[in-house]
């Protein structure tokens, strides 16, 4: 699908999906904000506030340990990457001034990898896994539309990879420190590589995306939305846009976000 124009975009006129309104006018919506943008936020989503912040809770109680006990528990490595990272974490657009926890959806993993991230592991494990459902839920959701908005009539052909117990998904939680610097990027330049990314952050500003060369927009904080990003793989099996993003930090807050 391909459009002859794009509207112009900017951070008072980004494209909002309303998962309360009728079905077949989101399904259009989302098609033409993926179409048009690569981008859009989701409203009235369905996952409950209360395990948004408390994964983020998890977040930070992690974040918050000395760095030496965050690589003896769960340090990623080139030959690993899951786990956890510190600042420089690539020679590309992957790099930037944060630290960030890397995970396998899988409950099994979660389970065994709770162990070494939290003092207090089925807590932890909980938490994550009820999120990751609820998330994944709603991701499934968002591909399900995108399909009928393209009329394709198998609506599970992108929900399915995702719902499929061998899904490579990830969930990964960055944490980016304050700076006095006004240029500073916590996470550079990129594009990503599934189907959707699906962001939320706390109650700080940070993401932007590419709308043009070299014309980033930001995007304004709302802890109550999520924001989805088409990826490398829907774009190829569409023709959407898959747009660039990067996150900048904060002179003030501490901002903890998935990713």
């Amino acid at each position: 699908m391909t459009t002859s124009s794009r509207t112009p975009l900017g951070s008072k006129n980004l494209p909002t999906i309303d998962l309360w309104d009728h079905r077949s006018n989101v399904s259009k919506s989302i098609v033409e904000a993926c179409d048009q943008f690569g981008f859009f936020k989701v409203i009235n989503h369905g996952v409950p506030k209360d395990i948004i912040e408390k994964v983020q809770q998890e977040g930070f109680s992690f974040f918050a340990k000395p760095t030496f006990v965050k690589q003896e528990a769960a340090q990623a490595s080139p030959a690993n990457p899951l786990g956890y990272g510190h600042r420089n974490i690539g020679t590309l657009g992957d790099k930037g001034e944060l630290e960030y926890l890397l995970l396998s959806t899988h409950p099994s993993y979660i389970a065994e990898k709770s162990i070494t991230i939290s003092d207090d592991p089925s807590r932890f494990s909980s938490t994550v896994n009820h999120y990751i459902q609820a998330v994944r839920d709603l991701t499934c959701e968002l591909l399900e539309l995108i399909a009928e908005g393209l009329y394709v009539k198998d609506k599970s052909v992108f929900s399915g990879l995702i719902r499929d117990v061998e899904s490579d998904s990830l969930l990964r939680l960055n944490y980016y420190l304050p700076t006095s610097k006004d240029d500073d990027i916590g996470f550079g330049e990129h594009s990503d590589p599934q189907l959707l990314s699906i962001l939320t952050s706390n109650d700080v500003a940070g993401l932007q995306i590419l709308v043009e060369k070299d014309a980033w927009i930001s995007v304004p904080a709302d802890p109550n939305a999520f924001w989805a990003i088409v990826g490398d793989m829907l774009q190829v099996d569409t023709l959407f846009l898959s747009l660039g993003s990067r996150f900048g930090l904060s002179d003030e807050y501490h901002r903890i976000g998935d990713p």
